[in-house]
C-alpha cells in the first residue's frame, strides 16, 4: 500500500480508467472541502472510498455527477472532461449516481421513479426488460409497484434509488452510504447486490461508513483524510493494514 499515491494495481494496469479525476479542487461556503484529490476508476472495477464524516467523500462524489462545481482539476469520463457539464448530460453520457439518504421521489410510485431513471432513453423494449431485472433483483419492489416511495421502509428506499439508477443503463454507478440507517439483514441485501452490479461489469465507486465490508469487496480502495487522499491499495491491503485497522476498523 501507498501513502497519497495510486496503487501498484492501478500503474500496473494497461486498461484505460473510465473515471479519472485529477488534482480536484471544490470549495463551497468559503472552505475548501476537496485538495488536490487524484483517483481513478478502470472499466468493470470496484473502487471504495473511505475516511471519517467531513473527510469530502461525498463532495467529490457531487462533483463528478455535476451537481456541484468544482474550483480546479480535471474528471474525464471515458477520456472525455466532464468538467462543466449538466447533470443530465453526465447520466446521459452513462454515469449514474445513488445519493446519500437516497433521494427518492416520494409522491410519485415505485413504478414512476423507475421511469424516471429512464427518462433520457427511447429504447422501450430494452427499458422494458431493464425493469424486469430491476424486479428480478429487488422482487420487493414489484410487489409495490403502485405504492407511493415516500411510504417505504428505509432499506426498500435504497433499493428504489439503486434500482433507478440502473434504469439509466450506466457504466459507472456512484454510490454514497447506501447503507446508512439500515437493518443488519438489509445491509447484507445491499451489499450482495453492489457485488453483483460489479460482476456484470459495471464500474462503482463506493461511498462507505462501513469500511470493513466496503474493503472486504472492493477492487482497489482510496482513503481520504481532511479533504486529500491520505492511502490507497487493494481493498485487502487496507484491510490487512494497521493504520487503516486503528483508524477505520476500531481494531487495534
Amino acid at each position: 500500500m501507498s501513502s497519497s499515491t495510486p496503487s501498484a494495481k492501478l500503474l500496473q494496469s494497461t486498461q484505460d480508467p473510465i473515471l479519472q479525476i485529477t488534482d480536484l479542487a471544490v470549495s463551497y461556503g468559503g472552505i475548501q472541502a476537496v485538495k488536490g484529490v487524484s483517483l481513478q476508476v478502470r472499466r468493470g472495477e470496484l473502487v471504495a472510498l473511505i475516511g471519517s464524516n467531513g473527510a469530502g467523500k461525498t463532495t467529490t462524489l457531487n462533483a463528478v455527477s455535476g451537481t456541484l462545481p468544482i474550483v480546479s482539476g480535471s474528471i474525464r469520463f471515458e477520456g472525455h472532461e466532464i468538467k462543466g457539464m449538466g447533470a443530465w448530460d453526465i447520466v446521459r453520457a452513462g454515469l449514474a449516481m445513488v445519493p446519500e439518504g437516497r433521494g427518492v421521489f416520494t409522491r410519485m410510485s415505485i413504478l414512476e421513479n423507475l421511469q424516471m431513471g429512464a427518462y433520457l432513453r427511447e429504447d422501450k423494449v430494452a427499458i422494458g426488460a431493464d425493469m424486469q431485472e430491476v424486479f428480478d433483483t429487488f422482487p420487493r419492489l414489484k410487489e409495490r409497484l403502485h405504492q407511493l416511495a415516500g411510504t417505504l421502509s428505509g432499506g426498500e428506499q435504497q433499493m428504489l434509488a439503486m434500482g433507478r439508477a440502473l434504469m439509466s443503463r450506466p457504466k459507472l454507478v456512484l454510490l454514497d452510504e447506501p447503507s446508512m440507517g439500515l437493518s443488519p439483514l438489509m445491509v447484507d441485501k445491499i451489499f450482495e447486490v453492489i457485488a453483483d452490479i460489479s460482476k456484470k461489469g459495471v464500474s462503482i465507486l463506493l461511498i462507505e461508513q462501513n469500511a470493513q465490508r466496503a474493503l472486504q469487496i472492493a477492487d482497489t480502495a482510496f482513503v481520504m483524510e481532511s479533504g486529500s487522499i491520505a492511502y490507497s491499495g487493494s481493498g485487502q491491503e487496507l484491510l490487512n493494514d494497521a493504520r487503516i485497522k486503528a483508524s477505520y476498523l476500531g481494531e487495534d
